[in-house]
């Protein structure tokens, strides 16, 4: 079992920078690929960016490639999202993801507004 809990959120211009956090409890944190998804009003969850259980292997959405970068830090249990350059269009809540085979986990999400 895995509980995920995501913070850092909030409101922002547009061309501002966010870092979120996800802080994860359980163990074998580093068998997990973690990743960020978020959903914006009336729309569907969608993928962000991933990184795998080592740290040294990333995947980002097109729209986020260039502008957000994932990492992790395996010795304290947490993953973050850096996003710079934002955009209104980037309002949404913010899911955390812990998923290995047979297992997957969602954080409660963290809200970010970007104002234009």
């Amino acid at each position: 079992q895995v509980q995920l809990v995501e913070s850092g959120g909030g409101l922002v211009q547009a061309g501002d920078s966010l870092r979120l956090s996800c802080a994860a409890s359980g163990r074998s944190f580093s068998s997990y690929v973690m990743g960020w998804f978020r959903q914006a009003p009336g729309k569907g969850r969608e993928f962000v960016a991933a990184i795998n259980g080592k740290g040294d292997s990333t995947d980002y959405a097109d729209s986020m490639k260039g502008r957000f970068t994932i990492s992790r830090d395996n010795a304290k249990n947490t993953v973050s999202l850096q996003m710079n350059s934002l955009k209104p269009e980037d309002t949404a809540v913010y899911y955390c993801n812990a998923r290995r085979p047979g297992a997957g986990y969602w954080g409660q999400g963290t809200q970010v507004t970007v104002s234009s």
